[in-house]
């Protein structure tokens, strides 16, 4: 009976715990995250305001409009596609914060037809 008890008791309490989410913080401003490309780990900068992202990545600029859905998803989409998959808009949701950075996940906004569903995850800092 008590080990029952205690395992519910604990359930309780864990379910009670949430992960800081302060994501007005990171709404806008200047971040850099990793990344790997052909087994090399790489760091991009990316610059968002409230309308736009600006990503800086091997040399290359790419600029993005943004609508937030709330105060921590938006929907990114390319302003100028180099091709059909840049045309396509991405989920971003970020799933929590600390001091200076933010966990985030990112899928393609639409799935076609039996396309399923697939998740990214990162963690960008806050530089600026």
């Amino acid at each position: 009976m008590k080990l029952p008890l205690a395992f519910i008791c604990l359930l309780l309490l864990t379910s009670c715990y949430n992960k800081e989410r302060e994501c007005k913080d990171f709404r806008t401003g200047t971040f850099e995250f990793k990344y790997t490309t052909d087994g090399v780990e790489k760091i991009g900068r990316f610059v968002r305001t409230d309308s736009t992202n600006i990503d800086y990545y091997e040399n290359k600029i790419d600029t993005a409009s943004i609508r937030w859905i709330n105060d921590c998803e938006f929907i990114m989409k390319h302003i100028n596609p180099k091709n059909m998959s840049e045309e396509k808009a991405i989920h971003m949701k970020i799933l929590s914060t600390s001091k200076d950075s933010y966990t985030f996940e990112y899928s393609l906004a639409i799935q076609h037809g039996s396309q399923q569903k697939h998740i990214e995850k990162g963690t960008a800092t806050k530089i600026k």
